[in-house]
């Protein structure tokens, strides 16, 4: 059965993408802890991080570098804290997330509620941000 991720990629649920190419996709988080928390996948469905082949992984994090700079931006932040935990969906992900503190990466924090308008508003801040 494909993950939720897998099926974001297919078009099959709707996302708010900020990029892809023909190996990574990035879109944000439908439960952020701050604004323009993103989330970094690679395409092929991979359950555990360090199982994604090392050149892969590499162009990964490159891929995800450049959508932190595009993120930091947009949101007002001092850093983009990255963090893998993948236990919530067993398909490998990267979090991107504005932080001020290491605090602000804390996911026992309750969830950002964010309209869709909000989402679409940060989105395409985003997605204009990208070199």
């Amino acid at each position: 059965m494909a993950t939720i991720f897998s099926r974001i990629v297919k078009g099959e649920i709707p996302s708010y993408k900020i990029a892809e190419d023909d190996r990574f996709y990035a879109f944000m988080d439908i439960n952020p802890l701050a604004k323009g928390h993103t989330l970094v996948i690679p395409k092929a469905e991979t359950d555990y991080i360090f199982d994604i082949p090392d050149n892969d992984l590499g162009d990964m994090m490159v891929f995800a570098g450049k959508i932190a700079k595009a993120i930091r931006k947009t949101i007002p932040c001092q850093r983009i804290g990255v963090t893998v935990i993948g236990l919530e969906v067993p398909h490998a992900h990267i979090h991107l997330i504005p932080i001020n503190s290491i605090y602000d990466m804390d996911f026992s924090k309750p969830k950002l509620k964010l309209s869709p308008e909000e989402f679409e508003e940060i989105r395409t801040a985003i997605v204009a941000a990208l070199d």
